[in-house]
């Protein structure tokens, strides 16, 4: 399995912006507005073309928080 990107210093989490939700760099751009760009089809391009404050490393680090996240899940059964 290849090593996850580490992403502790690019996402960010503060209870007061954007409702604690992660965040990238302390921006208000979280890591869902991105995962959301990414499935609705845009590029990486696309993406730091409307956004031009955004770089490939911020996208990578939202698609390895994601995949941590993911990594992280219990299922619970009752």
């Amino acid at each position: 399995m290849p090593n996850i990107m580490n992403y502790q210093d690019i996402i960010t989490i503060e209870p007061g912006k954007r409702s604690g939700k992660p965040c990238i760099r302390g921006m208000r751009i979280t890591v869902y507005d991105v995962l959301s760009y990414l499935a609705s089809g845009m590029t990486y391009e696309e993406i730091l073309e409307d956004f031009p404050y955004l770089t490939k490393e911020d996208i990578l680090a939202c698609l390895s928080y994601a995949a941590d996240r993911e990594r992280q899940t219990l299922i619970i059964q009752s």
